[in-house]
């Protein structure tokens, strides 16, 4: 078989570069491991018609084209859902993101106290070059909320020191607090923000999202892909890879072990790139291979939990900074969409483990995660162990790539080593890129590529998405303003 483009991965970014490539009349293959689903990180599973989403997916985008996407995929089958999260601290939920307000108002006077003081101190003698988690976190709150609200849950999320992780990370994913003027705008001091000349970013209220989870939208695009020409073979794998006189030469084997020649002008790749290194034999360079090496990713398994009885919160989900549990996260499926749970006289909870392949957590039994699951929701008082009737477990592999200190300079030198010997090839979507996207930068990552492709030549540069590092979730959708966070940006 021969294609214009191969792509290898059928989630976000593999199915976006797809589906634009098709629809402008263009030949492309795409091969993915899984023998059933596609949407990668961002599929439905289906277990006895509950729907699992793995992770929690908003959509919503500050680009108008990709807000345009999805209503051109799913039509009135997007439905809005109000947007709620909150935080689990000490038997209390907390607003998430952090309002000063409430915060303090729930810590009580002297935790309340400290934090203040706390802040002071960080404000009076602040760390002067920031090149950790820990470091920006204490710089922007103090070191009192930094332990209650950022510390446990960022740790079990990675599992490593928050002293460890890149600033990068805060910087992309924690929404701004003001705490001084939140102090002392509570003794009706001040002015409010809006008299100050400031501009206010306001978090979302709500969001759309596919009636039965983001995997409908990817199985649709799938289909449409297929209508439009494109192949989708499922449950393969690329057992050998090459490029010859500018061609790329791939075996794909499929589960069955039948294995298919597939040619190509263009290679896509949304796997892991250290996936895609040894894919290529590429770690035959010793200064490739010890950058492959050096990157790192953290799993994440989910189990979905079935109960009796109506929801004990509504929020879309809760974050458990409680150091006495294991689960990080937990969903609450009929608050994305009441269609994710068939009998409305039941719930359906998803918890969330953050964990590394081969760990005691990933490791264990499907029947005992479910009854650690079990007993952990019962523990917090946000469901009664005995509600209980079923439990699915599902296990994400390489969910998060890992900001640490060289990570910057491994993906450079990887980028930079593969861009020397191998022409025509594009890397987009999170692992594609070790980038630690949400869904909507994967798919702008999706149609740069695409169209330097139907222009034969790079014209967009795919490394700026997102590049500013602006909080996902605040402003308002469709806008590409202010820092332009999604807006493609040509390569001077």
């Amino acid at each position: 078989m021969h294609v214009e483009t191969l792509i290898i991965g059928a989630g976000p970014a593999g199915l976006t570069t797809a589906y634009e490539l098709t629809k402008a009349g263009r030949s492309v293959a795409i091969i993915e491991r899984d023998p059933v689903y596609v949407g990668g990180i961002s599929r439905t599973v289906n277990y006895k018609g509950y729907r699992f989403d793995i992770g929690g997916h908003r959509f919503f985008s500050k680009s108008a084209e990709v807000e345009a996407w999805w209503t051109e995929i799913m039509g009135d089958e997007m439905v809005q859902r109000p947007r709620s999260s909150r935080i689990f601290y000490n038997g209390k939920l907390f607003d998430y993101p952090l309002r000063a307000g409430d915060a303090l108002s729930k810590l009580g006077p002297i935790e309340a106290a400290r934090c203040v003081l706390s802040y002071g101190w960080a404000k009076l003698r602040p760390y002067p070059e920031v090149k950790s988690f820990e470091q920006w976190v204490v710089n922007n709150f103090g070191r009192r909320l930094f332990e209650i609200f950022f510390k446990t849950y960022t740790e079990k999320v990675w599992g490593m020191d928050c002293a460890d992780i890149s600033a990068d990370w805060a910087a992309q994913r924690i929404k701004g607090l003001n705490l001084y003027q939140a102090i002392i705008q509570s003794f009706g001091l001040g002015k409010p923000a809006g008299e100050r000349g400031e501009v206010i970013k306001t978090l979302i209220n709500s969001f759309r999202y596919p009636r039965l989870g983001p995997g409908q939208i990817w199985e649709r695009a799938r289909d449409r892909i297929v209508a439009q020409g494109g192949k989708v073979m499922m449950g393969s794998t690329i057992t050998a890879l090459s490029q010859h006189d500018g061609i790329w030469v791939a075996i794909v084997t499929d589960a069955n072990g039948r294995q298919t020649k597939v040619t190509a002008d263009h290679l896509v790749s949304t796997a892991a790139i250290n996936e895609l290194v040894r894919m290529l034999g590429a770690d035959s360079d010793p200064a490739i291979a010890r950058a492959t090496s050096g990157l790192r990713y953290r799993d994440f398994l989910i189990i979905g939990l079935i109960a009796r009885g109506r929801d004990s919160f509504d929020d879309n989900w809760v974050y458990i900074h409680d150091p006495k549990v294991k689960v990080g996260r937990i969903q609450n499926f009929k608050s994305w969409s009441p269609d994710m749970v068939p009998d409305p006289d039941t719930a359906c909870y998803g918890m969330e483990y953050f964990c590394n392949d081969g760990d005691e957590t990933w490791s264990m039994a499907d029947a005992d995660l479910i009854a650690r699951a079990k007993a952990e929701i019962g523990q917090l008082g946000l469901a009664r162990p005995e509600d209980i009737v079923d439990g699915s477990v599902v296990r994400q592999p390489k969910a998060y790539p890992v900001y640490d200190d060289t990570y910057k300079f491994n993906v450079d030198t990887i980028t930079e080593g593969l861009g020397a010997r191998f022409a025509n090839l594009h890397l987009a979507g999170r692992n594609g890129m070790h980038k630690y996207n949400n869904q909507d930068h994967a798919m702008m990552t999706g149609m740069l590529t695409a169209r330097n492709i139907v222009a034969d030549g790079r014209k967009f540069d795919v490394w700026t998405v997102n590049e500013d590092a602006e909080y996902h979730e605040g402003g308002h959708a469709g806008a590409e303003r202010i820092e332009e966070r999604l807006v493609p940006r040509r390569i001077a």
